[in-house]
């Protein structure tokens, strides 16, 4: 009896010092699967405008016209005779745990590209790119990170916001309070309310929210930056290296296409679709010089 216990508890200590899970199930192939189906799992969210759903109930976005591309490329490399996209909600605080379990193929929406984040998940070829900022009401006269020494600063669960504040409130010794929330919306909420005194988030998410608001003058983002440029991709499983190949070698062709422009200037220069607002982003040279770099292939 003594002998069956120490042989399995070494069995599951060594599991654990690998990395995997008493409970790990066989890993999921994704290419076998969408074969087996036609069916694409994309993972979106409640970010505009990057992800979300129209007043019909449509899942669209720029992230979601990538990917709609992204189907259709797949289904020609993979020579199937259809590939139909289901679409799969997601928050900041459950989308790795919804792509580990298979519930989603690819999360099309904006997740930063990072260190922290590559532990969880593998990433396609990246699609923007953010610095991350914080929005406050305009009448705190709040611009830099040390004018909220001592306040308190609301944080998506999920997002790496949350370790980039702290990593800034201990380096910069601010005293902050930071106050996690299920969503984004409930962050922004608690500066609204002045329950918080910022919401730390990507640049061009909180110019998104701050637009959609009743009095956008009423908020202002920081002049200063919490995190330097970062890119953003879609999430793919880690481990599912034949997958993420076509991924990328069917992004390195709608990123060099001259409609990939029009796509890009139809979600951040134009009217954005049932939301009343525009945001007019031009394209960063960070992102037109990725685009530019990459190979030059045949169609």
């Amino acid at each position: 009896m003594r002998k069956r216990f120490l042989v399995g508890w070494s069995s599951l200590l060594a599991l654990v010092l690998s990395g995997g899970s008493a409970y790990a199930t066989t890993p999921i192939n994704t290419l076998e699967r969408i074969e087996e189906t036609g069916l694409l799992r994309v993972g979106y969210g409640d970010t505009a405008p990057f992800s979300y759903e129209d007043s019909q109930g449509n899942v669209v976005g720029y992230s979601i016209d990538i990917c709609q591309r992204l189907a259709k490329r797949l289904q020609r490399q993979l020579d199937l005779t259809s590939l139909d996209i289901v679409y799969v909600p997601r928050t900041p605080s459950n989308r790795i745990q919804v792509l580990n379990s298979g519930d989603i193929d690819i999360e099309c929406n904006a997740s930063t590209n990072n260190e922290e984040r590559r532990r969880s998940a593998q990433f396609a070829l990246s699609h923007y790119f953010v610095s991350v900022r914080y929005v406050a009401l305009q009448s705190s006269g709040f611009t830099t990170l040390e004018d909220l020494s001592g306040r308190s600063v609301s944080v998506a669960r999920g997002t790496v916001n949350v370790s980039q504040i702290n990593q800034a409130n201990r380096e910069r010794q601010l005293n902050l309070s930071v106050v996690p929330v299920e969503t984004l919306q409930a962050a922004f909420d608690l500066v609204a309310e002045g329950r918080v005194a910022a919401f730390a988030m990507d640049d061009v998410l909180l110019s998104t929210m701050i637009a959609e608001t009743a009095n956008p003058d009423a908020y202002a983002l920081s002049e200063e930056a919490i995190s330097a440029i970062e890119p953003l991709g879609f999430m793919m499983r880690l481990g599912d290296d034949a997958f993420a190949a076509e991924v990328n070698k069917a992004l390195a062709h709608i990123y060099i296409d001259p409609e990939m422009l029009l796509l890009y200037e139809r979600w951040f220069q134009q009217p954005l679709l049932d939301k009343g607002i525009t945001l007019n982003v031009p394209m960063s040279d960070a992102l037109a010089e990725h685009f530019m770099a990459l190979p030059h292939t045949e169609q």
